[in-house]
């Protein structure tokens, strides 16, 4: 048994990145089921925006936490980050 979780149990990580303040995105936390439910409900009720994409957090959960994400994770990141600016920017509209 490899200790991961079964496949379709519900993962989350939350990211952090201030553009000046750190040099790329940084994982905050982590988690699978009820943590991973939590980490999102909490995005939710401070108005962080939620983006699913099981392939990503697949591998930003086997990062521990307080890391900066890896360069190889920077384009997928990356378009994360332009989806959710483009959501908010149309939100506010």
């Amino acid at each position: 048994m490899t200790g991961a979780p079964p496949p379709d149990r519900r993962r989350a990580a939350a990211l952090r990145y201030v553009p000046g303040e750190t040099s790329a995105p940084q994982i905050v936390a982590t988690g699978d089921g009820m943590l991973a439910d939590r980490i999102i409900a909490l995005a939710r009720e401070h108005g962080i925006p939620v983006h699913e994409n099981p392939d990503l957090v697949n591998l930003l959960t086997q990062l521990p936490p307080d890391t900066a994400i890896p360069p190889a994770l920077y384009l997928a990141v990356a378009e994360v980050i332009a989806f959710l600016l483009r959501t908010a920017n149309a939100a506010r509209a």
